[in-house]
């Protein structure tokens, strides 16, 4: 790819062009356990869909006329997660930049603005979009996009509004002026989560919205906003941008200039204080998914409303949201509840207490738990692997690794290991030996010996992987090779579980 700094000639276009700017780096811990730190609502498949949230985002934007290739703001930890979904749906985005650490969306929007000015001209727009949003209506949603594109062009800020359905207090909302005749709306003033009284009143009056978290706008007029409102932040944004790295389609921003910018929501930065500010209503069936309540707005899956997902039963049970990942879930004589099983956590919650879900995820964090970080499936540069079983002296895994990929050249001082090809051909090295392995033939990898795994088949490779030994932590590795250029310091600071658990239960494979 070409260089995607600050520094690069800009893309020569002709007329007006869209630039759409996905910003995939939430947290979404509300729909935990479902949702973790390090595959966050935004990855994952809900409401019976075929593609996750950030999937959807991406080819919705796709039937924009005019529009540029994406541009995606993500996390560093969820690097592997995003190449992984862009190539499950065969999207090329025009670059993936990668936040050191959140900082919140202005200087995600700072970012973003500085590189479609680089690539496509001060006058190109960027649509900023949430990676964790639903939209019903694609058609609803490209009209909308075209009527703002409009009013942007002519240099005005421009954010989307949605008419209140219900009374939602966690939501923010945007009053505007009386209509004046024209598509867009003037507006008069952000509000943030109101009470449940206000939140009412909010519904009834149809000057007021939702404040949907998408915004359109040249990427001049945001530049000459933040420099104005926010020079310090902007200062730090565009080091960050001009000391990236550029690594494939990725752009990995400068840590050190990135954690300088203020951590603060674009809304608060400029768009609450920028005297250039329209909102346009866009109805199109859109939802922020927000908690598990969001599957109550969904199509009932039984007579008696309950909503359920994978292996369950339900007898004498009503109003209910069920999700099953791995095993059986049995409801009866119970209503109104939220019961989510996933390999390792179970959450089962009254639908009024949904909100709360977030504060158990805090206490996790609190106690050290690895279960409000990790899910079972960690996604990895060759591939991903899965915990299956785990104990004193011993872990059991599940490798799979894709076509054409393989593992770092590697030793470890505490822990030998024993793999089994279940399907594909892998090539090992061993000590000084290289050979293959097929289906159904395995192979010892003894305490301190050099080793790596290569799959040099058309499909994936997968093998059952037992590690034993004194010690199985993640730092416990020495790279000698790795073709997607880590260091052993990625597996020393990879997660350790708590004392109290399991040793390495949940640590993330930096093999």
């Amino acid at each position: 790819m070409e260089d995607l700094t600050v520094q690069e000639t800009t893309v020569r276009t002709a007329g007006r062009v869209i630039v759409p700017v996905i910003l995939a780096g939430g947290s979404g811990t509300r729909l935990w356990p479902l949702s973790r730190q390090q595959k966050p609502k935004q990855f994952l498949t809900l409401g019976g869909q075929s593609h996750s949230l950030f999937q959807q985002t991406l080819l919705r934007s796709a039937a924009i006329a005019r529009v540029a290739p994406a541009m995606i703001v993500g996390n560093a930890s969820h690097r592997f997660l995003i190449d992984e979904q862009l190539d499950e749906i065969d999207q090329h985005p025009d670059c993936v930049v990668l936040e050191p650490s959140g900082r919140d969306t202005a200087p995600a929007v700072a970012i973003a603005a500085q590189q479609v000015a680089n690539r496509y001209g001060p006058g190109a727009m960027a649509l900023v979009m949430p990676a964790d949003h639903a939209i019903a209506d694609t058609e609803a949603f490209v009209a909308a996009v075209n009527a703002a594109a409009d009013v942007a062009e002519a240099g005005e800020l421009v954010t989307f509004g949605i008419r209140p359905t219900r009374p939602e207090t966690g939501y923010g909302y945007v009053r505007c002026l009386p209509a004046n005749g024209r598509a867009a709306r003037s507006v008069d003033a952000f509000v943030e989560k109101p009470d449940a009284e206000i939140a009412e009143t909010y519904v009834a009056d149809q000057d007021t919205y939702w404040n949907a978290g998408m915004f359109l706008f040249r990427a001049d007029r945001m530049l000459e906003d933040l420099e104005a409102l926010e020079p310090d932040l902007m200062q730090n944004a565009r080091h960050a941008l001009i000391s990236a790295e550029v690594d494939g389609r990725f752009l990995c921003l400068d840590a050190v200039a990135f954690r300088g910018c203020r951590s603060v929501s674009i809304d608060y930065a400029v768009l609450e204080r920028t005297d250039r500010i329209a909102l346009m209503p866009m109805d199109a069936g859109w939802d922020d998914v927000g908690s598990w309540t969001y599957l109550d707005r969904l199509p009932a899956t039984d007579e008696a409303g309950n909503r359920s997902h994978g292996d369950v039963l339900i007898q004498n049970a009503e109003n209910n949201i069920v999700h099953s990942s791995k095993r059986l879930v049995a409801l009866s004589g119970v209503k109104d509840l939220i019961v989510v099983e996933t390999a390792d956590a179970i959450l089962v919650a009254h639908k009024q207490d949904a909100q709360s879900v977030k504060a158990l995820v805090k206490q996790l964090e609190a106690l050290g738990r690895e279960e409000g970080e990790h899910l079972q499936r960690v996604y990895r540069p060759w591939g991903f692997y899965e915990s299956i079983a785990y104990g004193s002296r011993f872990q059991t895994k599940r490798i799979s690794v894709k076509p054409g990929a393989k593992l770092s050249l590697q030793m470890h001082h505490h822990r030998a290991e024993h793999w089994v090809i279940v399907q594909g051909t892998a090539i090992v090295e061993r000590g000084g030996e290289r050979f293959m392995l097929s289906e159904n033939e395995s192979t010892y990898i003894p305490i301190g010996t050099t080793h790596r795994l290569e799959n040099p088949g058309n499909i994936p490779l997968d093998l059952i992987e037992v590690q034993s030994g004194t010690y199985l932590g993640e730092d416990d590795i020495v790279r000698f090779d790795d073709v997607y250029g880590r260091s052993d310091s990625d597996a020393s600071q990879a997660p350790r579980p708590a004392e109290s658990q399991p040793q390495d239960q949940a640590a993330a494979v930096n093999a």
